[in-house]
């Protein structure tokens, strides 16, 4: 490995410092047959890593002064700054900190902060993350609290962001995507297409119960004397997927939605229907299904959903998770037989079969739970009479055999499954709290990644980040010419004997 110092931009402080590097270490092992007298590679690895960052900071350090700007003044955004004052600042690249100094503008209105073209221009974020490193920043983020995320990048010895700095990121990041997030999502829709072997799409939705800061006060708009549901200090935070499946029921491919608590998941009702509808536009003749477990609002929200769509060729198949179902069926089995007694595994065993495999199986649970229920008393007859009335609700859609002979899905588990990677294992960890929108932050980039969409949403992200600067043209000088009129006498007053042209100084007009 050699180094043209003459040729090449590697002629820094940084490169010479490599290239002696390098030399010393050829020059140990050419004196050293044993490689124990030598240092360990790892130590190796890590100096020569040390030296490369060192050699990208400056180079990426000359990059980023070449979108400063000189001038007396700028306009940006609409307005006019005059340059004010000079001065350096540390920025966090992905190979580490630089410090560069830059110029500072002011406008005339007092209230306006200062603005720095060099950041603008290049597209920093939170003022202080270039974009590659803010990327790298956001991406574990999306899977780290920012304790974790700081001792990992510790651990890799690139950047080394602060916890706090790492923290701001995620909150300075999510304003912007919130702003324009229904025409980004449309971009990102229209550059996807529809796999030519999908037959049936899949809507799904639940919710997950997360800690909320404040949550267990009553805020505006609840209604007096109605308690929340959950528990205290928790609200619900709505998940939506649309999955599309093969003739054979395998899974294609989901995106994923998940939003923090709102009143009727509105947000997400409107982000599922614009995903659906745009699926449709493709393939309109996909086989719909809506799958969840029993609860009123989701098969209400779905309802919604379907009622903004354009009208099928065939009705929607609504069918109830079977593994919820078969989690009530197990209640209403130790219910009656006792808790993990062997009747009670015998019986759930023959039923939950039945369910799956006869087109009468809801029916005979119905019957199985009815006799029970008439036969039990006190605690018992209220549990049974639970798990009853489950089955009679959902029993139009437990037609299980049915769906299996059209190859249709008949678990949510693309559904639990975003509950738990989505939601749960980000949000729930011990001792943690959520505000509306520190949580919305990281929902967002976790939805943007499980539905592989984070590669082209970091691209418009970040371009809304680069700010266009225009330094206005000088404005052209107009030479004025003034004419001396010399008088022959003071009786011809009015009668010029001579004249003399003198170019006076520019005046700008």
């Amino acid at each position: 490995m050699e180094f043209c110092h003459k040729d090449m931009d590697l002629h820094s402080v940084a490169a010479q410092r490599l290239a002696e590097f390098m030399d010393k270490r050829r020059r140990k092992w050419a004196t050293q047959a044993d490689a124990s007298c030598v240092d360990n590679f790892e130590s190796f690895e890590q100096e020569l890593h040390s030296l490369m960052m060192a050699i990208e900071r400056e180079l990426v350090s000359e990059e980023l002064e070449r979108y400063d700007v000189t001038a007396e003044e700028i306009e940006a955004g609409g307005k006019t700054y005059c340059r004010s004052i000079r001065l350096p600042e540390t920025y966090l690249t992905s190979a580490g900190r630089v410090t560069i100094e830059r110029n500072l503008y002011k406008s005339a209105d007092p209230k306006d902060q200062s603005i720095c073209p060099m950041e603008l221009r290049s597209g920093l974020i939170a003022g202080y993350f270039t974009p590659q490193a803010a990327r790298q920043g956001a991406f574990v983020m999306a899977h780290l609290t920012p304790g974790e995320s700081e001792e990992m990048f510790g651990e890799i010895g690139n950047m080394r962001p602060s916890r706090s700095s790492l923290d701001r990121l995620t909150k300075a990041l999510s304003p912007h995507w919130e702003t324009q997030r229904i025409g980004w999502e449309g971009q990102l829709r229209r550059a996807e297409t529809v796999p030519e072997a999908a037959m049936v799409m899949a809507i799904s939705v639940d919710g997950v119960m997360a800690p909320m800061r404040g949550a267990d006060k009553q805020e505006k708009g609840d209604q007096p004397g109605k308690h929340a549901s959950g528990p205290s200090g928790y609200k619900e935070v709505g998940c939506g997927t649309v999955t599309l499946y093969d003739q054979e029921a395998e899974r294609l491919q989901t995106v994923r939605y998940a939003r923090m608590p709102e009143s009727k998941k509105v947000t997400l009702q409107q982000q599922l229907e614009t995903e659906v509808d745009s699926i449709l536009a493709l393939r309109p003749n996909l086989r719909r299904v809506h799958l969840a477990d029993g609860a009123k609002d989701n098969w209400r929200l779905m309802n919604d959903i379907e009622a903004h769509l354009p009208a099928p060729s065939q009705a929607p198949i609504e069918i109830v998770d079977y593994y919820h179902a078969c989690d009530h069926l197990k209640n209403g089995c130790d219910a009656a037989w006792g808790e993990s007694s062997q009747e009670s595994k015998d019986h759930f065993d023959d039923l939950k079969s039945n369910l799956k495999e006869m087109d009468d199986g809801a029916q005979q649970i119905i019957t199985v739970l009815r006799f029970q229920c008439s036969l039990a008393s006190g605690n018992k007859h209220k549990r049974l009479d639970a798990e009853l009335t489950y089955f009679l609700n959902q029993q139009p859609r437990m037609h299980y055999p049915e769906y299996l002979r059209l190859n249709l899905p008949i678990a949510s588990g693309v559904m639990e499954a975003a509950c738990k990677t989505l939601v749960t294992q980000r949000l729930k960890r011990s001792g943690m709290t959520w505000t509306h929108p520190g949580g919305q932050a990281i929902l967002t980039l976790r939805s943007l990644i499980q539905s592989n969409r984070w590669k082209p949403a970091w691209s418009l992200l970040s371009a809304d980040f680069r700010v266009f600067v225009k330094v206005p043209k000088p404005k052209q000088r107009k030479v004025i010419n003034y004419h001396l009129v010399c008088w022959s006498s003071p009786s011809s007053p009015f009668k010029p004997a001579c004249s003399v042209v003198y170019a006076a100084l520019p005046l700008a007009v």
